[in-house]
């Protein structure tokens, strides 16, 4: 049994994504989001609400209720479309920003289909 969440076009920098989808990935989904709860980084909240969509997910899809079953078995990150806008520089230049933006996909099942 495997349910999959994913969010697209997500304002946040693939590589800071990365680094949080890095620490949840192979754990348990409620240790998961217990890390995800108290993590720093502000790319918590969207992989949070990913975490949740997928165990939610489980439940609706598989009727599979007990939340202590479930493993992190694939969290990843791709990089979206960038957004590119233009700073004002001294004497008339203009210098390039690149916004980047991220689809997060993380894959949740049971214990036992894992092993």
């Amino acid at each position: 049994m495997e349910a999959r969440a994913q969010a697209r076009y997500i304002r946040v920098t693939p590589m800071k994504a990365r680094r949080v989808v890095d620490l949840i990935r192979g754990l348990n989904a409620t240790e998961a989001q217990a890390i995800l709860r108290f993590a720093p980084q502000a790319a918590t909240v969207p992989v949070g609400k990913v975490l949740n969509s997928a165990i939610a997910n489980a439940a609706h899809n598989y009727n599979h209720n007990n939340v202590d079953d479930l493993v992190i078995s694939e969290a990843y990150v791709d990089e979206g479309p960038t957004l590119k806008r233009f700073r004002p520089r001294a004497q008339g230049r203009a210098y390039r920003i690149r916004k980047r933006t991220s689809h997060i996909t993380v894959v949740v099942s049971s214990k036992e289909g894992t092993r």
